[in-house]
C-alpha cells in the first residue's frame, strides 16, 4: 500500500512487569478464551506461540525490518487494553495506572532493548495525554525527563512528544520551549480526526468547516512547523466504509493540508479487526486500512488518493538543484493537473505533474513555456494562452477553504472556478458551494496550489504548442 513506517504501540507493563512480559503468547490468548486465535497462530506463526510476549513483540519489529519498514515505538497505555478514555486510569501522570517512575523505567527499558535495531527510528513517549489530571507544568517536568531517559538509553532514536487533550493541542508550547540536553532529534506529534471538530462537518458549509478546522489545528500545533520544529500527525483516520459524510469531508480537507505543508502522518489504523476489543470477539475496525479478514485494502480508493503524499515533495531526498515550483493538487482524487496539450488539461499522477509558477500578479504560468492558464467561458475546457499578456486570467483562491481557484471572465465578468470532471478533465464552471449551504459538496472544485521540489519528468517539462510560424533569426531556440 506504499507505507514505509509502522507506529507500533506497547503498554508500559510489557517492559516493566516480568509477569506480563514473560507470559507465553499461547497463555495470553487462552486466558481470554481465545482458543481459536491460538489455533490460528499455530497454523500461521507456529514459532511465536510459546514465546514470551516481549519476544513476540521483538519478532514483530524484526519482521518489519526484514520488509524494509521503519518503526516508531509508541507508549500507548500502561495496562494492556483498549485506549483511550478519560476514566481508564491511564490518562495523565499520577492517575491510577500512570506512575511517572514506572513510565520512565519502561521508556529506558524499551529504548535499551532496541538500541541497536536500525529500523526503530523513533520513540513516542506517551499517547493522548488527557483527562482531569492534565497539568502543563507536570507535562514539562515529566516529558523532559522521559526525553532524556530515552536519549540516554538510545542516542540515535528520534524522541517524539505528544500534547494534551488527546494530543489535539500543543498550543502551550508557543511561549515556552522544551529544554533538553540534546538537539536535532526532537519531534512533536499531533492528532486530528473528523470528530475532533465536533459537529462542524455535518452542520456547516464545507468550506467554512475546513477553514475553521485548519485555523484550529494551526493554532494548536501547526505553528510549530513555522518555528522550525518537526511535527508528525501521528494519528489521522476516518470511517473507511466511505459512508460517513463528516469523515469524508474531513479527509479531503486533511489531504489538502498534508499536501500543502508536506506533512508526515500516520493512519489509525492498519488492523482490520481484533482478537478481542472491549469484550467483543473479532471486533471489526471500521477505521482499519485492511478488511476484516486482513486480506485486502478496506478502501482501495483511499490508497490511491494518498499515493502522491507518501513521498516528500519539499523535504529531504529532493534534488538540491531543483528550484521549488508549484503544482496544482486536487485533494478529492489525490491527483494533479497535467497539461496534455494547449487545449487539454487533465488530472493525472502528481509525479508526472507540470511545473507551474503562481505569480505575484495571480497568473498561473506554465514554467519554461511562458504560457498562462486561461478561462474563456462557462463550461469550457481550461486552456493555455499563447503567451502571458494583459488578457491573461488572474486566479484567486477564494472561499473560506482557500481552495476554489477562481477568475472572472473578461467577456461578462462571470466568476468561474476550475472544476474536475469524473473523467479528470479540467473545465471552468460557475463556482459552487462557496458558503451557507451545508449539503452542497464543493470538492470537485477544490484545488491546492502547492510547492514541490521533485524532479520533473522530461515529458512534463516541455509542451508541444501549435505552430506560431518561423522563429525570428535573433530569437532564442524554441523550447
Amino acid at each position: 500500500m506504499g507505507f514505509n513506517c509502522v507506529r507500533l504501540t506497547w503498554p508500559t507493563y510489557l517492559a516493566t512487569n516480568a509477569t506480563l512480559s514473560s507470559l507465553p503468547l499461547r497463555w495470553s490468548l487462552e486466558r481470554l478464551g481465545l482458543r481459536e486465535s491460538a489455533a490460528g497462530v499455530r497454523v500461521n506463526n507456529p514459532g511465536l506461540l510459546d514465546l514470551p510476549l516481549i519476544y513476540v513483540f521483538r519478532e514483530v519489529v524484526s519482521a518489519l525490518a526484514n520488509n524494509g519498514i521503519m518503526v516508531i515505538l509508541d507508549n500507548q497505555i500502561t495496562t494492556p487494553g483498549w485506549c483511550c478514555s478519560r476514566t481508564d486510569g491511564n490518562t495523565f501522570f499520577g492517575d491510577k495506572y500512570f506512575d511517572p517512575e514506572e513510565w520512565l523505567k519502561g521508556l529506558s527499558a524499551m529504548a535499551t532493548m532496541f538500541r541497536n535495531t536500525k529500523n526503530v527510528v523513533g520513540m513516542s513517549l506517551r499517547n493522548e495525554l488527557r483527562g482531569p489530571y492534565q497539568n502543563v507544568s507536570l507535562w514539562y517536568r515529566y516529558m523532559q525527563q522521559g526525553a532524556e531517559a530515552v536519549h540516554a538509553a538510545n542516542p540515535n532514536v528520534l524522541v517524539i512528544l505528544s500534547g494534551l487533550d488527546f494530543d489535539n493541542t500543543l498550543s502551550f508550547l508557543s511561549p515556552n520551549k522544551v529544554e533538553l540536553s540534546f538537539t536535532g532529534k526532537l519531534v512533536f506529534e499531533q492528532h486530528w480526526y473528523g470528530f475532533s471538530d465536533g459537529t462542524d462537518w455535518e452542520n456547516w458549509n464545507q468550506n467554512d468547516a475546513c477553514g475553521v478546522a485548519v485555523q484550529s489545528i494551526r493554532t494548536k500545533g501547526l505553528f510549530l512547523l513555522q518555528q522550525g520544529w518537526p511535527l508528525f500527525f501521528s494519528e489521522i483516520g476516518f470511517d473507511m466504509s466511505g459512508t460517513h459524510t463528516a469523515d469524508n469531508r474531513y479527509l479531503t480537507c486533511f489531504l489538502s493540508v498534508a499536501a500543502e505543508m508536506d506533512l508526515d502522518w500516520a493512519v489509525w489504523a492498519l488492523q482490520g479487526s481484533y482478537y478481542i476489543r472491549e469484550g467483543i470477539l473479532a471486533y471489526d475496525e471500521t477505521y482499519g486500512l485492511l478488511s476484516w479478514d486482513w486480506s485486502t485494502a478496506r478502501n482501495p480508493s483511499f490508497i490511491k488518493r494518498v499515493n502522491s503524499l507518501q513521498s516528500p515533495s519539499q523535504g529531504p531526498g529532493q534534488p538540491n538543484s531543483q528550484k521549488p515550483y508549484s503544482v496544482i493538487f486536487h485533494p478529492l482524487s489525490g491527483l494533479c493537473v497535467l497539461v496534455k496539450s494547449a487545449n487539454s488539461l487533465k488530472l493525472g499522477p502528481c509525479d508526472e505533474s507540470n511545473a507551474w509558477n503562481y505569480t505575484s500578479t495571480s497568473e498561473l504560468v506554465l514554467k519554461h513555456t511562458g504560457q498562462c492558464l486561461e478561462a474563456k467561458s462557462v463550461g469550457d475546457t481550461a486552456k493555455l494562452g499563447a503567451g502571458c499578456s494583459k488578457s491573461c486570467s488572474k486566479w484567486q483562491l477564494i472561499s473560506n477553504s482557500s481552495m476554489h481557484v477562481s477568475t472572472e471572465l473578461t467577456k461578462n465578468g462571470t466568476r468561474v472556478c476550475l472544476d474536475a470532471g469524473p473523467d479528470g478533465a479540467i473545465t471552468t464552471n460557475q463556482c459552487k458551494c462557496l458558503s451557507q449551504d451545508p449539503s452542497c459538496n464543493p470538492e470537485s472544485q477544490w484545488f491546492k496550489v502547492i510547492l514541490s521540489s521533485r524532479s520533473i519528468p522530461a515529458e512534463a517539462s516541455v509542451l508541444q504548442l501549435p505552430s506560431l510560424g518561423p522563429w525570428p533569426a535573433a530569437s532564442s531556440s524554441p523550447l
